[in-house]
């Protein structure tokens, strides 16, 4: 960290005082509306390049500014150091270390991972399908060797078995570096493909790759067909997406037919094909974008299924059509549309279709038939679970795969047979130091919200917990972009429920938990219903007598911690502490930034307050940052990442520098920056512990279990 030009901030001469972020007066006027911005300093001028370069390029001042947080919060949790190092072994403890996947079969090899003792990164494998010995395709621990950051996005092997494309992020940025391996002779070739989202999709002969670049704006906006051999330079441009407001992703039908183009933002979509047997092909329109229609594809025996919200279906329903017809008037409906029941992602094997969907907040999978329609759902009875679908490497397969768990019970993966309709538990996830899920109660209760909706409330604790209003509670909520959060088995949790902690999910509007209307009642013009609802589930927490006001710590991430911004504001007596990891809080600001990178996509979310004063005066109302007021606030410990391009750092940091000058208490107010990673966090498995130690000892403290 550099020494010089610290004017930005203020240390006190007695160290139990918090840096102070300098105000530099900064205002811009939209719609004849003044704001002013006195921590916009923080923002790099070069961001784009901090984005790939790490602190090294970062100015003098930030850098002194953060570092000065950091130290500030290494310094106030120093009396948690025991703890996080029991928290950290506790849940280390409860992770088979040398644990490995259940092999995946395609073709001839079954491919999976598994993790050695002590490693931070899991192996790739791959072993004879009749029999043999394994092969390491890729070492993560190796490659991460020397590098502060490492993450692989993606490992695809070649349809022909002989190559393996894999592609990593050494900053935390998310920019991806493609490399392929010839698995032959373990060496790497001269390919080299920068700049990339690090997908991959292979053609059927194996001798090309297409792939997603990135332009300075970390937008992915073109697709890119590689020849195996070449230089990129020589790659052939496919598709370019015009509009900053569309993403571009890359998909290949479960058959290995066709290869899809996706352009999308949070409402509209627009895909293209590709045959991948041949190379030479053009991308064709599936179906023109329209505003507010979405739809995804899949292919098999020469039919694309189509997964849509077209014609009103606004729960979704699946069509079909013939690849060689352009345009929905060729659509034909086959899983008709039925409101509540909300499909949400579909595959096609030879002679099945299976969909997962989602009623009454509950998961099921439902396989038909395609020979004779016959149709049949799994699900299971508890009163909350978590269902994933894994599907298989294979088109011509009777058997799929898919995981249970609850928030009692560990995860176990099933091999299905979706003929015989029968089910093979190939593994239960392992906890080490020992798990009773006997000792541990799961429920699922309907809070009241301000309008008469009731939110769902996903809770776990111990069965000897007191239920009388003592209880600290953890109450997790982030309701946005659709996402459900499922009531699945965290090992971390575990941690906090042990020492009397009422672990609770609120299922709040936003998400789609009770279908695709309570995504759109918590999204731009309605985007107040995510925040009331939390709210709502908390007061309702303290009326059943599951916890206290002020005994509950609230935490969200992303655009869950622009939720924890927001409850902040409206409701501080409500809770004891804040934990708002990499948060989405100065939402007006960004939104108003039509350079950075998930803007413009993000407007159809949270309103483009640019172009309209409507949406400038309805997210100037509730952005966290923009509503911070001289009022006492409850304990915050707010994350975030130098190289984020999601959520940019400099949000947590101008969020917590303008709390110090506001706020009207001396509860726990700190920041942290992680200087070398992104919005993910740490990349190790062991390292990402940490953090979540550190995170949990916040919430330990500050409920005075400590």
């Amino acid at each position: 960290m550099s020494s010089q030009n610290r004017s930005s901030f203020t240390k006190a001469a007695f160290p139990s005082l918090a840096p102070r972020a300098e105000k530099r007066d900064h205002r811009v006027t939209n719609h004849g509306i003044e704001l002013s911005d006195d921590y916009a300093w923080l923002r790099a001028d070069n961001w784009q390049e901090v984005m790939q370069k790490g602190r090294e390029v970062l100015d003098d001042d930030i850098e002194a500014y953060l570092e000065a947080e950091n130290d500030y919060t290494v310094k106030e949790m120093a009396d948690t150091e025991e703890l996080q190092t029991k928290l950290f072994e506790e849940m280390k403890g409860r992770i088979k270390e040398d644990d490995s996947s259940v092999p995946a079969p395609d073709g001839p090899y079954a491919y999976g991972t598994r993790y050695v003792l002590g490693g931070q990164y899991p192996l790739y494998v791959r072993i004879p399908r009749e029999g043999g010995d394994e092969t390491i395709l890729l070492d993560g621990n190796k490659e991460a060797e020397g590098e502060d950051f490492f993450r692989l996005a993606s490992l695809s092997h070649s349809p022909d078995h002989s190559k393996l494309a894999w592609a990593v992020d050494t900053k935390g940025s998310e920019y991806f570096t493609i490399r392929i391996r010839d698995l032959r002779t373990g060496e790497e070739t001269a390919d080299l493909i920068e700049r990339t989202t690090g997908g991959v999709v292979w053609s059927e002969d194996s001798t090309h790759l297409y792939y997603t670049w990135q332009d300075d704006n970390h937008r992915p906006s073109r697709v890119f067909r590689h020849k195996l051999g070449t230089e990129q330079s020589a790659d052939e441009l496919l598709y370019e997406e015009s509009d900053a407001g569309f993403f571009v992703g890359l998909g290949k039908s479960q058959s290995g037919n066709y290869i899809f183009i996706d352009c999308h933002d949070h409402q509209t979509s627009e895909c293209y094909l590709l045959s991948a047997k041949d190379n030479a092909s053009k991308p064709r329109l599936i179906a023109e974008r329209e505003t507010g229609i979405e739809y995804s594809v899949d292919e098999g025996q020469g039919i694309l299924y189509i997964l849509t919200n077209a014609d009103d279906a606004e729960d979704f329903k699946l069509v079909t059509a013939a690849p060689t017809m352009s345009g929905r008037i060729h659509w034909k409906d086959l899983v008709p549309h039925q409101a509540g029941r909300l499909i949400l992602s579909h595959s096609i094997f030879k002679e099945f279709l299976v969909w997962m969907e989602r009623e009454n907040g509950l998961p099921r999978i439902q396989i038909r038939s395609l020979r004779n329609g016959a149709q049949h759902a799994i699900a299971f009875e508890e009163e909350a679970y978590a269902l994933g679908f894994h599907g298989s490497l294979e088109f011509d397969t009777d058997t799929v795969r898919f995981s249970y768990s609850s928030m009692t019970t560990p995860s176990r993966i099933y091999d299905y047979n979706m003929s015989s309709r029968s089910r093979t538990l190939r593994k239960e996830q392992e906890v080490p130091s020992g798990h009773e899920p006997e000792d541990y109660v799961t429920r699922r209760l309907m809070a009241p919200a301000h309008d008469g909706e009731l939110v769902p409330v996903t809770l776990l604790y111990r069965k000897d917990t007191a239920l009388d209003g003592s209880a600290p509670c953890l109450l997790y909520g982030y309701g946005s972009y659709g996402i459900s959060i499922p009531a699945s088995f965290s090992t971390t949790a575990l941690s906090l429920v042990d020492r009397g902690f009422v672990y609770a999910i609120a299922h709040i509007r936003g998400g789609k938990e009770k279908g695709f209307a309570w995504y759109t009642n918590g999204k731009r013009g309605t985007k107040t219903n995510t925040f009331k609802d939390f709210i709502s589930a908390g007061e309702f927490l303290v009326a059943e007598g599951y916890t206290s006001e002020g005994k509950i710590v609230a935490e969200g991430g992303s655009a869950g911690g622009m939720l924890m911004g927001a409850v902040t504001n409206m409701a501080p007596h409500l809770f004891s502490g804040i934990l708002a990891i990499v948060p989405f809080v100065d939402v007006l600001n960004t939104m108003l930034d039509d350079t950075l990178p998930l803007t413009p996509p993000e407007w159809p979310e949270w309103g483009n307050p640019i172009a309209s004063e409507e949406d400038y005066k309805y997210i100037a109302a509730y952005s966290p940052y923009d509503n911070v007021t001289e009022q006492a606030y409850p304990a915050i410990l707010a994350v975030g990442g130098l190289t984020d391009p999601r959520v940019t750092y400099w949000e947590p940091a101008k969020w917590v520098a303008k709390l110090r000058e506001k706020r009207t208490d001396d509860n726990l107010l700190l920041l942290k920056i992680n200087m070398g990673s992104g919005h993910a966090g740490a990349s190790g498995r062991f390292d990402r512990l940490k953090e979540t130690a550190l995170e949990y000892a916040f919430a330990i403290k500050v409920s005075g279990k400590l």
